[in-house]
C-alpha cells in the first residue's frame, strides 16, 4: 500500500516550504544571489540542510522558484499601477507611464533585490526565471501601448518590440544605481522622459 501524508504531515511540510521560500527572498534581498547559501537559507528558516534539500534539490531550484514569485509581484505592481493611472487620467499613455514609474521606484527601494533580479550571474534555472520575467514585463507594457496606439494617442508601432526596447533601457539604466544601492530620483523622470519619447511622443510633462 501506497503511502499516504495526513493532513497534518502536508501541513507541516507545507509550512517547512513556506519559510525556505522566505528566508531564501530574505537572503537574497539582503546578499544579493551570490552571498547566499543553503546552509544560510536553512538556518534561518529554522530547518536543517538535509530538509531544505527534501524540498528543493539545490540552490538553483530553490531561487528559481524565489526568483518566480518576486518577479511575479513586480509585474503585477507595474500592471496595477498602469490599470490605475489609465482608469484615473482616461488615456493608455499614462498607463504606459505608471508602469515604468512603478517598476524603477519599488527597484530602488531594493537595490540588492532589484540587482539580483536584472543582471546578476544566476544558475541557468534562476536565469530561465529572469527572462520569463522580462518578457512579462515587456507583455505588460505592450498592452497598454497597444491601446494606446488604437485609441490614436501614440503613431502605429510594433507595441511589443516598443516594449521589448523600453524594458531593456530601464533595465540598462538602473544597473549602476542597483550595483551601487544608491536611490535617484533625477534617474526615474529620465527614464519616463525616454519612455513617452519612445512612444512617439515629445512631450515629456506627462510623466
Amino acid at each position: 500500500m501506497a503511502y499516504r501524508r495526513t493532513p497534518a504531515v502536508q501541513e507541516r511540510l507545507d509550512a517547512q516550504r513556506a519559510r525556505l521560500l522566505e528566508a531564501a527572498t530574505t537572503a537574497v534581498a539582503t546578499h544579493g544571489y551570490a552571498g547566499c547559501s543553503i546552509a544560510a537559507v536553512a538556518k534561518n528558516a529554522g530547518v536543517g540542510t538535509g530538509t531544505l534539500y527534501r524540498h528543493f534539490d539545490g540552490k538553483g531550484e530553490l531561487f528559481a522558484e524565489v526568483f518566480q514569485s518576486v518577479c511575479s509581484r513586480e509585474v503585477s505592481a507595474a500592471r496595477d499601477a498602469g490599470d490605475s493611472a489609465r482608469h484615473l487620467e482616461g488615456n493608455h499613455r499614462s498607463a504606459v507611464s505608471a508602469s515604468v514609474r512603478t517598476f524603477a521606484e519599488r527597484a530602488m527601494r531594493a537595490p540588492v533585490l532589484a540587482y539580483a533580479l536584472l543582471v546578476e550571474p544566476v544558475d541557468p534555472l534562476v536565469d530561465e526565471q529572469r527572462l520569463m520575467f522580462r518578457e512579462s514585463f515587456r507583455d505588460c507594457l505592450a498592452t497598454a501601448i497597444r491601446s494606446a496606439v488604437e485609441s490614436g494617442e501614440i503613431p502605429p508601432q510594433d507595441a511589443t518590440l516598443t516594449a521589448a526596447c523600453i524594458v531593456g533601457a530601464i533595465g540598462e539604466a538602473l544597473i549602476l544605481p542597483l550595483r551601487g544601492g544608491t536611490t535617484d530620483p533625477a534617474a526615474i523622470d529620465a527614464i519616463l522622459a525616454f519612455t513617452l519619447r519612445s512612444l512617439g511622443s515629445f512631450d515629456d510633462t506627462h510623466a
